[in-house]
Order: C-alpha cells, then sequence, then structure tokens
C-alpha cells in the first residue's frame, strides 16, 4: 500500500510566520518531478504542534489539489490528546488524502495499554488508512513491538514509521506483524541498515535535499521505480557514513531550499538566519530565497542566528 521514498515536507513560512503558499507549490512539484512516491503533510518535519488546524486544512486540500492522485497523500493527525486526535482524523478523513500518519502521544508517556487504546479510538474513527509512528527520541514513549503486533489487528490500521534508531526493531516488527502490514523505516541514519534487515516496504523520512528518491526498497514495481531501483541503493550506501552528520535530525534542518531553489549538488549552501519576530515564528533565511525557516518553530527562539549548511 504505501512503499518506496514517503517525504514528510516541511511546511514553508515567510518572515512574519504565516504560511508560504507559493513555496509550498513549489515545493510539491519538487517532490513531483524528482520520483517521490508520497509526501506526509504537518508531520513533525512540517511543524505538527504549531500548525493551527485551518493552516493543517488548507495545505492538505491544497496538496491534494495539486497532485491529483499522482502521488500518495498522508496527512499527519496524530496529537497528544485522544479527543483531539479522534476529531482531526474524522475531518482528515473527509479529503482525497490516501493515508493518516499518528504518532504517539508526547509528553504524555502513555503505558503500553494506554497506547493502544489511543490508537485503537483513533482507528476507529478514521476512513482512510492509518500508519503508525514511533519515535521516541521526540515523544519519551517507545511503543514497543507486541503493542504494535496487537495493534495490526485493528481494522484500519495498516502499518507502522518505525523511528526507533535500531535496525533489529524492525525485523522483529516484519516477525510479528502479518505479512501485509506496512514496517517503514523513519529513521535515517539505520535506514540502510533497516532494508538490509527487511524493511524492504519503504522509508518514511524528512530528507528534502538531493533526489527526493534518495532511499527506497530498491525492488519498486514496473514504470520509475524499478528505473530507479539502483540508485535508490546506491543512495542508500552513501547515505550512512554521513547520514546527518552525525547529529540528531531535526525539522529545521532542512529549511533553507527545500525546493531546490538553492541546491548546489545535493548541497544546500550555508545562510544565515535572522532573528525572531513578534507573532511567535522566528526569523526566515537572511538570503531572502529560501522556501522555509530554520527556525520556523513558533515560540522556539532557541536556534535563531544560526548558520546551517
Amino acid at each position: 500500500m504505501f512503499s518506496g521514498s514517503l517525504v514528510a515536507i516541511v511546511t514553508p513560512m515567510r518572515p512574519d510566520g504565516a504560511v508560504d503558499l507559493e513555496a509550498w507549490a513549489r515545493l510539491l512539484e519538487f517532490h513531483l518531478a524528482n520520483g517521490t512516491n508520497g509526501i506526509v503533510i504537518g508531520g513533525t518535519t512540517g511543524e505538527s504542534a504549531t500548525l493551527r488546524e485551518a493552516e493543517l486544512r488548507e495545505l492538505t486540500q491544497r496538496a491534494c489539489a495539486q497532485l491529483r492522485g499522482r502521488v500518495a497523500v498522508i496527512a499527519g493527525a496524530g496529537t497528544s490528546s485522544t479527543a483531539d486526535t479522534v476529531e482531526r482524523v474524522g475531518w482528515l478523513s473527509a479529503l482525497p488524502i490516501d493515508g493518516l500518519l499518528l504518532v504517539t502521544p508526547a509528553y504524555n508517556r502513555p503505558t503500553q495499554e494506554g497506547l493502544y487504546l489511543h490508537f485503537a479510538a483513533a482507528a476507529a474513527a478514521a476512513r482512510k488508512p492509518v500508519l503508525l509512528y514511533n519515535v521516541p527520541a521526540r515523544t519519551a514513549v517507545d511503543m514497543k513491538v507486541s503493542t504494535v503486533a496487537r495493534l495490526s489487528k485493528v481494522a484500519g490500521i495498516v502499518g507502522v514509521k518505525e523511528a526507533l534508531p535500531e535496525a533489529p526493531r524492525v525485523r522483529e516488527l516484519l516477525d510479528s506483524c502479518g505479512k501485509d502490514f506496512v514496517v517503514l523505516s523513519g529513521d535515517d541514519v539505520t535506514a540502510r541498515a533497516s532494508n538490509r534487515r527487511g524493511c524492504a516496504r519503504g522509508d518514511l523520512g524528512h530528507r528534502q535535499r538531493g533526489s527526493a528518491c534518495d532511499v527506497g526498497d530498491g525492488e519498486r514495481g514496473a514504470g520509475r521505480g524499478r528505473r530507479r531501483g539502483a540508485a535508490a541503493r546506491h543512495a542508500l550506501e552513501r547515505l550512512a557514513p554521513r547520514a546527518v552528520c552525525g547529529s540528531e535530525s531535526d525539522p529545521g534542518e532542512v529549511g533553507a531550499g527545500a525546493d531546490g531553489s538553492h541546491r548546489e549538488r545535493d548541497k544546500i549552501t550555508a545562510h544565515a538566519i535572522i532573528g525572531a519576530v513578534s507573532g511567535g515564528r522566528a526569523g526566515g533565511c537572511a538570503c531572502g530565497g529560501c522556501v522555509a525557516l530554520k527556525c520556523a518553530h513558533r515560540g522556539n527562539f532557541s536556534q535563531a542566528n544560526e548558520v546551517h549548511e
């Protein structure tokens, strides 16, 4: 159902903190032109914790209208509140999307039973396929393999994005869940190892630069996926030694040149970040041409004035 390179894309913003819809359109076209198999809107990389409901709705509607089914559209619907997640899943399911990505509740640190009940309730309200998302580094809770295995039997839950940076976890998931259950690698550093351990069903990462099909299953079916299989495998070989330059990945890292406008041979030119602005979101790139902000988080000014690559 979901395979290949599925990219959680940034939400481009203007210096005043408003969503840059023109840049959004360019970013979608960039991924369409470069062979991305699907996009995730409003994921962690897209600043799910700071997007307003109206913004998420407009971004999703515009993406569906522009892409017209040519790539999969997955909407981030997870929150730390079960009631809010159920409500969001409801209205997102009414849009022409292909799936929903539900992250484990952040900060709450629920029990494994709590996680099961949370996702089961969301799946019951969904009218689109549901992908679970486990990213302990950001949420402070690890959804265990046994819990995912239980949830894999819940109607409507079709897969998991596993971002625990331990490749053996992927093998455990594949062994514990049904053969039709989708397992996606969500960690750039271990993506290659995960694929070698059997996670050949796809990758759901946040990379925005270079070829949009940097990581894929390498065995995709007919058409452009098959032709690019070798390139995807080669990219995986290149990924491990330089993945995220040894630092923890962050949504802001992919800000500048997210649509390729400032790329130079798979490298984004360094841009200085100007300071915070009133309204909650931090300032943009000083070059004025970037399609997203390095430090776009509302209320998070800790990274202002950094220089990034």
